[in-house]
């Protein structure tokens, strides 16, 4: 196998903003981020071009919170859609509607129904981005000359300086050591 090619991108200050390993292939990309993870590094990503089985495991990432996210909106959604409709209905303006009571649920659940639905939604999609610290317009290690390979055929790892473990001769040998096609310094 050809030795990796090396190069910096934008400049050249003398701590990279990141170092950028490019495989051609899902299964080094695994191999690398595991050991990655198994070293003791924090901050660094992949990115692929479509969904990679496996890869939560291999960076060691927890489970989403997301799920406790949409649960908490569609609970919200349903005690406040209810919520609404009883007061509404048996306290502040009581209508005596065919002799039923004031507080009749059972035509309340449409409602409730729909406020659960829709603030699962917002749940879901701000805790996402939330989470996901989005919008995001723009990152450093956007400016890695593979990175628009990302997402049509290649495979890349990129770790960045602000890990406590950063050391970019040991990252350039450990990718190296993986098989990446190519290895590059960003700059931030």
């Amino acid at each position: 196998m050809p030795s990796p090619e090396t190069t910096t991108s934008a400049g050249s200050a003398d701590k990279p903003f990141a170092i950028v390993a490019c495989f051609e292939a899902p299964e080094p990309l695994l191999h690398a981020l595991e050991e990655l993870r198994d070293l003791g590094y924090r901050d660094f990503d992949a990115h692929t071009p479509f969904p990679v089985h496996g890869i939560e495991r291999a960076m060691g990432l927890k489970d989403s919170k997301v799920p406790y996210l949409s649960l908490l909106g569609g609970l919200t959604g349903l005690v406040g859609g209810m919520a609404l409709q009883i007061w509404t209905m048996g306290y502040d303006y009581p209508l005596n509607l065919s002799g039923k009571p004031f507080v009749a649920w059972q035509a309340y659940i449409p409602i409730g129904f729909e406020t659960t639905v829709l603030l699962t939604a917002f749940g879901t999609f701000f805790g996402m981005w939330g989470l996901n610290k989005l919008p995001r317009f723009f990152h450093p290690v956007m400016q890695a000359e593979a990175f628009p390979k990302a997402s049509d055929d290649r495979f890349l790892v990129s770790v960045e300086s602000s890990d406590p473990r950063f050391d970019p001769e040991r990252v350039r040998e450990l990718f190296k050591a993986q098989g990446a096609a190519t290895i590059e310094e960003v700059q931030p």
